[in-house]
């Protein structure tokens, strides 16, 4: 049995996974808080968010983040991904930075307009 505190929700209910039972969880308030609670033992993934380089803007780095979850695993490739990256306003809100970050489909994109 695994205790997590869900983070789908501003609730954080206290939730209990249980592995040997087909990942059953109890302790949710809500059908996201079971979906959660097995993705999160059996494939955790992350939004991630960052920052870049840029030229030419009110500020020298801009935020980016990834358009949609990727797994736990490939946080330290993705952000390798950045390290090259210098971009040149200007940039608008979700523009892609970086496509299909480590073969996930995921990209990279502009969190703010520069």
């Amino acid at each position: 049995m695994t205790n997590l505190i869900c983070i789908v929700c501003p609730k954080g209910c206290h939730l209990a996974v249980d592995e040997d039972n087909n990942y059953e969880v109890t302790g949710f308030g809500c059908a996201r808080g079971v979906d959660y609670g097995k993705k999160e033992l059996q494939s955790p993934t992350r939004v991630i968010t960052s920052t870049v380089k840029i030229t030419g803007g009110i500020h020298k780095r801009l935020p980016v983040k990834t358009d949609r979850d990727i797994p736990k695993g490939m946080i330290h490739d993705a952000m390798a991904l950045l390290d090259a990256v210098e971009l040149s306003s200007p940039v608008k809100v979700g523009d892609v930075v970086v496509p299909d970050i480590c073969g996930t489909g995921a990209a990279w994109v502009a969190s703010r307009d520069m």
